[in-house]
């Protein structure tokens, strides 16, 4: 997709959710919470398992940006939204939309749900083309 326009959507991206991805992304973000990689912990503290971190589950929205729009984008801004937990051997879905373009700038929304609801909500604003530059 390299002309945005308000309505065009972005084709749906899925990813399953290990135990792996929860632990390893967690570390790499450098987030040693307990309840992202210790069950036993997350489970005491009224978790049904260890769940992906913030800091995750943005990344994953700009990698689901950018993977359909191409790395020449420029992200400008990225809010989100938790709401779900994403559990191990779950499948996250991410879906997008283009809701708006001003001045080579366009802004996404996106999705990205689990079997419980929405795990993650919220915009994304990328430049491209010139305004990327």
């Amino acid at each position: 997709m390299t002309t945005l326009t308000p309505g065009a959507v972005l084709p749906e991206w899925t990813l399953p959710i290990t135990p792996t991805l929860v632990v390893s992304t967690a570390l790499a973000t450098r987030d040693f919470q307990d309840v992202h990689h210790d069950r036993d912990v997350a489970q005491a503290a009224g978790s049904k398992d260890i769940f992906l971190n913030i800091l995750t589950s943005t990344g994953l929205v700009e990698r689901y940006v950018t993977d359909h729009l191409g790395h020449h984008v420029d992200v400008r801004g990225i809010s989100i939204r938790l709401g779900a937990p994403a559990y191990p051997y779950d499948t996250l879905r991410f879906n997008g939309e283009v809701v708006g373009v001003a001045d080579g700038v366009a802004e996404l929304r996106v999705t990205g749900a689990v079997s419980l609801g929405d795990h993650v909500i919220g915009t994304v604003r990328v430049a491209v083309g010139e305004e990327a530059a």
